[in-house]
């Protein structure tokens, strides 16, 4: 299973982006999906989720910006982020978790990072 994301950029203050995020391989089906970023110096951090049911939950500073969306027939997760700040300049990682494949059991798997930066 590998996690494709793409949409990062440079973007001004007040710009919107969309990330979005593909999962390839033999799934069956994926529980959570997730977007997480890391800024330079500070730990990786949970952006957003949803879950295969469609419970969403998001970090407090980025809750009536960003919105997570995702389409459970094409495995695939999009993060729009609008209103974007300098301090959302990070590197964001898509996860998907509950992973079921071919092989017995559950899985976790991390997307490479693509990366966002807000100019002030």
């Amino acid at each position: 299973v590998q996690l494709q994301a793409c949409g990062g950029g440079v973007v001004q203050a007040g710009d919107s982006l969309r990330l979005s995020c593909a999962a390839s391989g033999t799934i069956f089906s994926i529980n959570v999906m997730s977007w997480y970023r890391q800024a330079p110096g500070k730990q990786r951090e949970l952006v957003a989720t949803k879950t295969r049911a469609g419970s969403t939950n998001y970090a407090d500073s980025v809750k009536g910006r960003f919105t997570i969306s995702r389409d459970n027939a094409k495995n695939t997760v999009w993060l729009q982020m609008n209103s974007l700040k300098p301090e959302d300049t990070a590197v964001y990682y898509c996860h998907a978790d509950g992973v079921r494949t071919a092989q017995w059991g559950e899985y976790a798997y991390w997307g490479q990072g693509t990366q966002v930066t807000v100019s002030s």
